[in-house]
């Protein structure tokens, strides 16, 4: 589905230059349920954010579906990540002035073309499917983390994504709710064949997913101690 060739992708404080990631190969297949594990200063968000296309490589191609969206205009980007890649993380990312159904609502807000679905019956089934339906005229700050995050994962899925990226998405809740977490995850790539890629530092969180890539200094390498 994705593949990063000799990706890198450099910052610079002052004038040195520091790699984040540092000539990656790594390719993503369709359907694929994947931990990307890593310590603090890994490497492995700025990796997610180029595999979610938030960001441009300095070096390197990326391919998606089989068409090299590395040099991409930002609008067109965007254009390719509303409708290819949903995003859930760590702090939700909701936001408070707008009820939950409203939130869920956010990507379909963003399309520049006709939507090929109804999108408020879009929002209210995935609302229904993860038990907050009750709760889609709240406010975020008026609701749990868990059903914040199931909120989340409601948005990441309206535009009907072929890819999830979660960025430490139990790192806020508590275990049991962060198992349900993943396991709703781990539903939906089984019954709709979404890729999900969960990028996470915590070894238990990783061992969940069935292949895991670890990350260290901005490089894949064969063991995460």
């Amino acid at each position: 589905m994705i593949k990063l060739e000799n990706v890198s992708k450099s910052y610079y404080l002052g004038d040195e230059e520091v790699k984040a990631v540092d000539n990656i190969n790594l390719t993503i297949k369709e359907k694929e349920f994947i931990g990307i594990l890593g310590s603090s200063g890994s490497g492995k968000s700025t990796l997610m954010h180029l595999i979610g296309l938030l960001e441009q490589p300095t070096s390197g191609r990326i391919l998606l579906e089989g068409k090299d969206v590395s040099q991409l205009k930002d609008i067109e980007l965007s254009k390719v990540r509303n409708r290819k890649v949903g995003f859930v993380f760590q702090s939700f990312n909701l936001i408070n002035r707008f009820t939950v159904l409203e939130n869920v609502l956010l990507p379909t807000k963003y399309s520049k073309e006709p939507l090929p679905f109804d999108p408020v019956t879009r929002a209210e089934e995935l609302l229904r499917r993860f038990g907050i339906s009750e709760r889609k005229s709240f406010f975020p700050n008026k609701i749990s983390g868990g059903q914040q995050q199931r909120v989340a994962i409601a948005r990441a899925l309206v535009m009907h994504p072929k890819m999830i990226l979660a960025d430490e998405p139990t790192g806020n809740l508590d275990s049991k709710t962060g198992d349900e977490i993943i396991n709703i995850l781990k539903g939906l790539n089984k019954e709709f064949g979404v890729t999900v890629v969960i990028v996470t530092h915590e070894h238990d969180v990783a061992a969940k997913t069935y292949r895991q890539i670890y990350i260290k200094d901005g490089q894949t390498v064969d063991k995460y101690l």
